[in-house]
């Protein structure tokens, strides 16, 4: 098993046997998801970032979807977000949420958009919780640096995403800098073209370090600053940047994807970092867990064989 396309195959393949049974193929994709998403519902996404509490981390709870254009769908997934405020309230959850524009509007309208994310901000602020904008391909970075300033103005405890891949992404840190802003630095997740993004992951993660030490040139700076890769190099540049200033710098955290890099988190941990847990949960989980998957030939073969076993 070398491909997400082999792992296709096989789920054909089984798909074609004589005791083929969907509802059991669906499980079995789903236990071996759980390493990296919360579950299907608000309760289990609450029931997993106490598990990250226990290990003394805080999580980032997002709630599965993207690329919304029908009306009902903005809607629910902007009252999935409330709800789940509610709750993190209700059950005294150390936690955060994050947002996808296009899953709130951002596909249909700027406007629609942010009137959203105004409206979950505003909850966010009620219920005492921070809000992170997740950033999304190219097409959208634009629009979604825009809405985030906007709420920015309102609600300070709002941070938003930057990728270490977009070539344009040091203009933009320079820009979001001046205002303060809270800030995520990954190194992106989509296909893009040559002439907006690197494509090697050498330069990925060089133009990391770049963004990186742009921030820790302004020692003073006030807003939260996010590494959020599972790159040992990138992580242990950040701490070494981190511990060779003055340490004003106070709101340094550290944010890894649920399942992923355990140790890394553990040690970050032991050694007193502020350490995030990022849970995704939703029905639309699936997409997310191959992306996953793909990522390590190791999960790979834990699929198969759970596959094959079953």
């Amino acid at each position: 098993m070398k491909s997400l396309e082999e792992i296709i195959l096989l789920q054909k393949k089984i798909s074609h046997s004589p005791n083929y049974d969907p509802i059991l193929l669906e499980r079995m994709f789903f236990k071996i998801s759980k390493r990296w998403i919360g579950g299907y519902s608000n309760i289990d996404a609450i029931t997993e970032a106490k598990k990250s509490n226990q290990r003394g981390m805080s999580a980032i709870l997002n709630y599965l979807g993207e690329g919304n254009t029908e009306k009902s769908q903005i809607d629910s997934s902007v009252s999935e977000y409330f709800t789940l405020l509610d709750l993190l309230r209700s059950k005294n959850v150390s936690a955060s949420i994050s947002v996808k524009p296009t899953q709130i509007g951002l596909s249909i309208g700027y406007d629609v958009c942010l009137e959203n994310f105004r409206r979950i901000s505003e909850k966010a602020k009620q219920t005492g919780h921070f809000m992170w904008i997740d950033i999304e391909s190219a097409n959208f970075v634009e629009d979604t640096l825009s809405i985030y300033l906007e709420v920015l103005r309102k609600n300070r405890d709002t941070g938003v995403a930057i990728q270490s891949y977009l070539r344009r992404s040091h203009s933009d840190l320079l820009h979001l800098m001046e205002n303060s802003a809270n800030l995520r630095i990954v190194k992106g997740a989509y296909s893009e073209q040559k002439d907006k993004a690197y494509q090697s992951n050498n330069e990925i993660s060089q133009n990391f370090s770049r963004l990186v030490k742009l921030i820790f040139k302004e020692p003073t700076y006030n807003g939260v600053v996010a590494i959020a890769t599972h790159d040992s190099k990138l992580v242990d540049e950040a701490l070494a940047l981190y511990n060779k200033g003055s340490k004003r710098m106070k709101n340094l955290q550290f944010q890894l994807l649920k399942g992923v890099r355990d140790e890394l988190k553990e040690q970050l941990v032991k050694n007193g970092y502020v350490v995030l847990e990022y849970i995704p949960y939703g029905a639309k989980w699936l997409q997310y867990s191959l992306r996953r998957i793909r990522e390590r030939k190791r999960n790979i073969f834990l699929l198969a064989r759970s596959l094959i076993q079953s």
